[in-house]
């Protein structure tokens, strides 16, 4: 097994919380480094686009974030062997990663100027993604996204709707899943409650 080091910003959540739980579910060993956000601005000039996440992969810095989960996921089994059940799970952690992206610029706003842009997402790309993912979510038998059974395109849309429910993004309002998606949160549910799930998020708790 490959020797991995992930680095990304030391919160549940955000771009590489999919991969950590990937490589958890899978019992593959890998350094969580992780970093405040005022040591970002140094740790940012080791990066080849100063973003987040990274991962080294014995020694070699890789970027991308869908790239790194796929890998994640074929590690850990969690990513489908089959062509056509490897598209419809790259599809949906891709819907979800172009939503991670139109969002991202808001995080650098404040005041009114946020409170605009959030809105006009909420009230418009956010629903239609929302609404697709669930479509999808329906389409493939209404537990799982690919392959009938878990995947990485499951673990990159429960972190997303965890984001969104959680009340940490001022402006979007926490029962918009609820609204607009509800099988979404019910998917979500049922992957918190897998044991290995639980016991990752316990054993930080407890610290």
């Amino acid at each position: 097994m490959p020797q991995l080091k992930l680095s990304y910003f030391d919160f549940h959540g955000g771009r590489a919380e999919p991969i950590r739980l990937a490589l958890h579910l899978g019992g593959v060993a890998f350094e969580d480094h992780r970093f405040s956000y005022p040591e970002f601005a140094e740790f940012r000039k080791t990066t080849p686009f100063g973003q987040v996440p990274v991962m080294e992969v014995d020694g070699v810095q890789v970027t991308q974030t869908d790239s790194m989960l796929r890998y994640a996921g074929k590690l850990a089994g969690l990513y489908p062997a089959d062509p056509l059940q490897a598209l419809f799970c790259d599809e949906v952690a891709f819907v979800v990663e172009e939503a991670s992206i139109k969002l991202g610029p808001t995080f650098r706003m404040t005041g009114e100027e946020q409170k605009a842009a959030r809105l006009a997402l909420v009230q418009g790309s956010m629903p239609v993604y929302l609404r697709w993912l669930e479509k999808q979510l329906h389409a493939h038998g209404g537990e799982y996204f690919a392959d009938g059974r878990l995947t990485v395109a499951d673990l990159k849309v429960f972190i997303d709707i965890r984001t969104l429910n959680s009340g940490r993004l001022d402006h979007v309002p926490t029962d918009l899943v609820e609204q607009v998606a509800p099988a979404l949160n019910a998917h979500g549910a049922r992957i918190a409650a897998l044991p290995a799930v639980a016991a990752y998020y316990a054993k930080f708790a407890a610290k």
